[in-house]
């Protein structure tokens, strides 16, 4: 959320320039005078001390820092249980004023420090929502760890289907299918070249074939087509026990085991998430299935305190942007200074619910490219209003814990959540 958070009357304020091995640490008093600066090594003696010596100031205690990839976690933790006040510091925001109170764009710790003090009582911070104390942290670990395990999949896909298949089996390739098919992997891990198969003939490849096909409509001519296939591809005429075979198949092996690592982040996702009333209700939004509903939860925490949608839509960067200067009026478009990961999510839900029939987002699309149905610009520009819809959706379903209702615009009275009508 983009407001500006007030410091406490009386507070003693603490700006901590955070990094992987030390952090820099800069307090002031509210009756001002001499500031103490203090450097603190990434130790738990040196984390408990610090704690000790900022309890014994016997104030209230507002701390300020600058997020550091993930190394502030374990400290803004530790302070957090302390029970000191946590304030987050944006890092544009806080390059634009090391820039304005030095005039220049030089950086160093200590001066970082100094700065992020400054920001700390005019009061331009932003809240600070720490995932392990929100109960968030397994659903971000979740959500990271898939995203990084489909990245993987995606491109061993990609290196069997450009690489190998056309060296070594050329034509197996019109049967890949769907990325998630493991069948596919299987008989080509058993049957890495056509000599594979043909060495076997017919009947007996059919027979070792049977089984790792799994349940395919009219299997037997599936697998007599496949035969046939290996009859008269044109692969390069390597055996099957080369060394090239053998880095093939080790290739297929790692396809297979990142497939089925993604699958059981799939269950234990959905069984984390089963009795989880928002969970619940973001499933059932056209597009949204449970990885994107697992993705909104971890990047976005408890929708609920967003006030407005607004505040939503700025948190993932929907929010509108336009470079204005005198007479020069530059183009509206995304600020993009949001989560990228959730924008992402929102996006590829609004793609999905486009392609699905009977829904609004798929009734909006088509008002938008009304009339213009070969203008990629205007489609682009329609997704992205999409996405911005999918957005509000999301946060109204939570913020009024009411289901998607289809087709509300097409009510002629604005809807309100039934617990706010007066009776």
């Amino acid at each position: 959320m983009a407001k500006r958070l007030f410091t406490p009357t009386g507070s003693v304020l603490v700006a901590i320039d955070m990094s992987k091995h030390r952090q820099e640490i800069l307090i002031e008093r509210p009756e001002g005078g001499r500031r103490r600066r203090m450097t603190v090594m990434a130790a738990k003696p040196d984390y408990d001390r610090l704690v000790d010596d900022l309890t014994a100031i016997g104030r209230p205690i507002v701390v300020g820092f600058e997020a550091t990839g993930n190394y502030h976690r374990t400290l803004a933790h530790r302070l957090l249980t302390a029970g000191f006040e946590l304030r987050l510091i944006s890092s544009v925001a806080l390059a634009r004023t090391r820039e304005a109170l030095h005039n220049g764009w030089d950086k160093n710790d200590p001066k970082d420090a100094q700065v992020i003090l400054h920001m700390l009582r005019i009061g331009a911070t932003q809240v600070y929502v720490d995932p392990l104390a929100a109960g968030i942290n397994d659903l971000q670990e979740l959500s990271k760890t898939h995203e990084t395990i489909s990245k993987a999949k995606t491109q061993t896909w990609h290196r069997i289907l450009t690489h190998y298949l056309p060296l070594y089996f050329p034509e197996i390739a019109r049967f890949a299918g769907n990325s998630r098919s493991d069948w596919f992997l299987a008989l080509i891990e058993r049957f890495p070249t056509p000599g594979s198969i043909t060495v076997l003939g017919r009947e007996a490849f059919a027979a070792e074939a049977w089984p790792l096909v799994g349940r395919k409509v009219s299997k037997a001519a599936l697998i007599n087509d496949i035969y046939e296939t290996a009859c008269s591809s044109i692969a390069l005429p390597v055996p099957a026990d080369a060394a090239a075979i053998a880095m093939f198949r080790m290739i297929i092996a790692q396809a297979r085991s990142l497939i089925q690592q993604r699958n059981r982040i799939e269950e234990t996702a959905q069984a984390t998430l089963a009795q989880n009333r928002d969970y619940q209700l973001l499933i059932k939004i056209p597009g949204i299935g449970p990885i994107n509903a697992l993705t909104i939860l971890a990047e976005a925490g408890d929708l609920r305190r967003f006030r407005h949608h607004r505040q939503f839509l700025k948190f993932c960067g929907l929010d509108l942007a336009t470079c204005q200067s005198g007479t020069f009026r530059g183009r509206t478009k995304l600020s993009k200074y949001g989560n990228a990961r959730l924008r992402r999510t929102l996006w590829m839900a609004a793609q999905v619910a486009a392609r699905q029939c009977d829904n609004s987002f798929r009734d909006k699309l088509g008002q938008y490219v009304a009339g213009h149905a070969g203008d990629a610009d205007r489609r682009r520009k329609a997704m992205t209003a999409l996405t911005a819809k999918m957005a509000r959706v999301v946060h109204a379903v939570i913020k009024t814990e009411t289901e998607y209702r289809p087709f509300l615009e097409r009510s002629d009275a604005r809807w309100k959540d039934p617990s706010l009508q007066v009776p």
